[in-house]
C-alpha cells in the first residue's frame, strides 16, 4: 500500500464530505477511493471515518491521523520544492486566487507581466468570489478585498477600496438625486446579494459617529457585479457595488456616483499567504513583482 496516496485521498474525501465527491475531485474511480481508505484503516487496526446515510464523520483515532497526515504531506511538498531548487531559483507553478472581476481587471494583467519577467515559473490564477482555503485548497497567494479574520495568514496590504451607491442618469432625472441615505426609500434599486445579502445597505453617519442601515426596494437582485451594474445602467434602479466593480460605467458616463459624503469606510486590499516556514523563491518574487503594480493601479481609484 503507498500510504502518501492513501493519506491523500483519506485527506480528500474528509475535505469534500464524500467519497464520490472526492473520486470526481481526484479523477479516480469510486472503488478505488474507497478500497484506499479501507486498506489504510486496515494498516491502521482503527476506524477513521463514520459513514451515514447522510454525511461522513472523523472518529477520535480519525481526527488525529487526519491532522498528523496534513502535516506529513505538507513537509513532505516543501522538501521536495525545496530539493526541486524553488527555494533558491524562481520556477515552478505558483497558484494564485483573486475575486473574479477583480483578477479579470487588475490582477491578471500583472500576472500577465510577471510571466514575461520570470519564464521559468508558471501561474495558475483561480478566480473564484469565494474565499479558497490557501492550505486546503493548495493556494500559494491570495488577494483578498475585506476586513481579514485573525489567522496564522501573513497579509500584505495593497490598497482600499469604496463601496459607493451609483445610478443612470435617466433614472436620476425621473426620480431625483438623493442627498441622504432616507431618499432611498422608494426608490427602485438593484442589489448585488453578494455585497448585500440582507436587502439593506449600509451607510455612514454623516457626523462620522458610527453607521447606519437602509432597508431597500430590490426591482432586482443578482448574484454578480457585472450582471448588477449593466441592469443599473440600463436604468433599473440604483446600484451599490464596490468601486472598481463600476469604475468603467461611471468613466463611460452610463452611470453616476450618488451619496458620496455616506460612504462607509473603504474596504483594504490585501495579499495573504500561509505564514509558515521560508517562503519559495518563486512566491517571493511574486509578492514583490504584484504588490507596487496593484499598489500603483489601485490609487487611481
Amino acid at each position: 500500500m503507498d500510504r502518501f496516496e492513501a493519506m491523500t485521498i483519506l485527506l480528500r474525501v474528509v475535505d469534500t464530505g464524500s467519497f464520490s465527491a472526492a473520486s470526481r475531485n481526484l479523477g479516480v474511480p469510486l472503488a478505488t477511493v474507497s478500497r484506499k481508505v479501507a486498506e489504510l484503516e486496515a494498516h491502521l487496526g482503527a476506524k477513521l471515518l463514520t459513514r451515514t446515510t447522510r454525511r461522513l464523520a472523523l472518529t477520535d483515532a480519525g481526527s488525529a491521523y487526519v491532522n498528523s497526515a496534513r502535516r506529513i504531506l505538507d513537509e513532505l511538498d516543501e522538501t521536495e520544492r525545496f530539493a526541486a531548487g524553488e527555494f533558491h531559483a524562481p520556477r515552478g507553478e505558483l497558484v494564485v486566487t483573486a475575486p473574479v472581476m477583480f483578477g479579470r481587471l487588475y490582477v491578471l494583467p500583472v500576472v500577465t507581466a510577471f510571466l514575461t519577467a520570470y519564464p521559468d515559473i508558471n501561474v495558475r490564477l483561480v478566480l473564484a468570489d469565494r474565499n479558497l482555503h490557501l492550505l486546503d485548497d493548495h493556494v500559494d497567494m491570495a488577494v483578498r478585498i475585506g476586513d481579514l479574520p485573525d489567522s496564522n495568514m501573513v497579509a500584505t496590504r495593497v490598497g482600499s477600496m469604496r463601496t459607493v451607491v451609483c445610478a443612470s442618469p435617466k433614472l436620476l432625472a425621473a426620480h431625483g438625486n438623493p442627498n441622504d441615505p432616507k431618499d432611498l426609500a422608494g426608490l427602485p434599486t438593484v442589489n448585488f446579494d453578494f455585497l448585500s445579502p440582507a436587502s439593506t445597505w449600509s451607510f455612514r453617519r454623516k457626523d462620522a459617529q458610527g453607521s447606519v442601515d437602509v432597508p431597500i426596494r430590490p426591482r432586482l437582485s443578482v448574484s454578480t457585479a457585472e450582471a448588477a451594474v449593466w441592469a443599473a445602467a440600463q436604468d433599473v434602479g440604483l446600484v451599490r457595488v464596490l468601486h472598481y466593480q463600476c469604475a468603467d460605467a461611471v468613466r463611460d458616463g452610463a452611470l453616476r456616483v450618488v451619496l458620496e459624503d455616506f460612504e462607509v469606510e473603504r474596504l483594504p486590499i490585501h495579499l495573504m499567504h500561509a505564514g509558515r516556514g521560508a517562503l519559495p523563491f518563486k512566491m517571493r518574487v511574486f509578492l514583490d513583482f504584484t504588490a507596487g503594480r496593484l499598489r500603483e493601479r489601485l490609487t487611481l481609484l
